[in-house]
């Protein structure tokens, strides 16, 4: 690939400059990976380099992947995507509404106008948010003693929605509860089903809830960005002996797993000579599935965690089940129609099934949305467009 030693001196510099701690990075088409690099370090305070089979914690990555393994389900007849789900998850049988606080600070609560369907879950359409970009969701928290989904306790989920189901989206914690319909439908804990059904027949070896011996070895440290802009290692683990499995975060695993999964997307649900979606489940999964409805910024109440998010502000985007869909090219290449998402500590990744094209980039720093890091990711995606137009012989329009 032309561009292989732009990426190359783009990601080394930027990880010898330390604006970075350290990135693995990898693409591919359907059939073959067209580029990877490992620059930097695993841990600043440590000499260990970056290698491409370092371990990262992929966080919201894991949304993809805990979604497609309940396709598997829904294909089966086992899921309904449009049934009320608290038939089979009773904790959502009656969801409670969030409408502020009295005037004592008790939380006032109203039953929902509908019931909750897998989509919604699967889309972020179901009410339910994150404490980090929802202040009354972080008051509730501390007003009623709530853990927070990190803590990977069934008390976690016991939250109102902030608003009715479907009327609008808002980020949150839903994929947790698709995990958990994967485990009601299947009989199967979540862990158990993914590496069977999803990571075996993958080849995806190195990618599990629980961090191994092996993987240890491996495993990049957690960095925080400083007020001065300086990084750091900070302490920071999933829980490893959870009451759940968390769907929508609780992954660690590599860049070239990741990838794998991408390619089964490219390759309309085959990889590594299995076929674990139908052409036509996949297809759905990049469609939208929100509506009228958009994604617009998302706003920080804990900048610690994350800055603001506001993806491509100027392209109007949707929501599949479980991607984000841009309606435009984006300025770095991306197709129209391509999904992507992303994960809190700087991990990204976006399928572009018109141009047959998947990226994978894996920083591990806090807080989500780095700057320096989302201008990596730019120069990387931009380097791969660049590289795949060249080799065409035509540059896009």
């Amino acid at each position: 690939m032309q561009s292989k030693s732009k990426i190359d001196q783009l990601l080394r510099q930027t990880s010898e400059a330390k604006e970075i701690p350290g990135v693995v990075a990898i693409a591919a088409t359907g059939k073959d990976v067209i580029y990877q690099g490992a620059f930097g370090k695993r841990d600043l305070s440590k000499d260990d380099a970056m290698t491409q089979d370092s371990v990262f914690w992929i966080a919201s990555m894991t949304k993809a992947v805990t979604t497609a393994g309940a396709m598997q389900l829904v294909e089966q007849g086992k899921l309904s995507l449009d049934e009320p789900i608290g038939k089979l998850l009773p904790d959502l049988a009656s969801p409670q509404v969030l409408e502020g606080f009295d005037a004592k600070g008790e939380p006032k609560l109203r039953p929902a106008r509908k019931p909750i369907t897998l989509r919604q879950l699967m889309t972020h359409t179901a009410g339910f948010c994150y404490n980090v970009w929802n202040g009354d969701c972080e008051q509730y928290l501390q007003k009623t003693g709530t853990p927070n989904i990190f803590s990977c306790q069934n008390a976690a989920l016991k939250t109102p929605i902030m608003s009715d189901p479907g009327t609008r989206w808002e980020y949150g914690i839903n994929i947790d509860f698709v995990g958990k319909a994967v485990e009601a439908a299947s009989g199967k804990r979540l862990d158990a089903y993914l590496r069977d059904h999803m990571f075996a027949p993958l080849g995806m070896n190195d990618t599990g809830f629980k961090i191994t011996d092996d993987m240890r070895k491996r495993l990049v440290a957690m960095h925080a960005r400083g007020e001065d802009g300086a990084l750091a290692p900070i302490p920071f683990e999933i829980e490893q002996a959870p009451e759940f499995h968390m769907g929508g975060g609780g992954l660690y695993g590599t860049a070239a797993d990741y990838i794998r999964f991408t390619q089964m997307i490219l390759n309309k649900g085959s990889g590594n000579g299995n076929q674990v979606l139908k052409p036509e489940t996949v297809a759905l999964m990049g469609q939208n599935h929100i509506g009228d409805l958009t994604i617009g910024k998302i706003t920080t109440v804990a900048p610690m965690y994350t800055n603001d998010v506001d993806l491509y502000p100027d392209i109007v985007k949707k929501w599949g089940l479980s991607f984000l869909i841009n309606t435009a090219k984006t300025p770095e290449g991306r197709s129209a129609g391509s999904l992507a998402w992303a994960g809190l500590a700087n991990t990204y990744f976006w399928i572009d099934p018109a141009r047959d094209v998947a990226g994978v980039i894996l920083m591990q720093l806090l807080p989500f949305f780095d700057g320096k890091a989302i201008e990596t990711f730019a120069g990387f995606e931009r380097g791969i467009y660049d590289g795949l137009d060249a080799g065409s012989g035509q540059k896009a329009a």
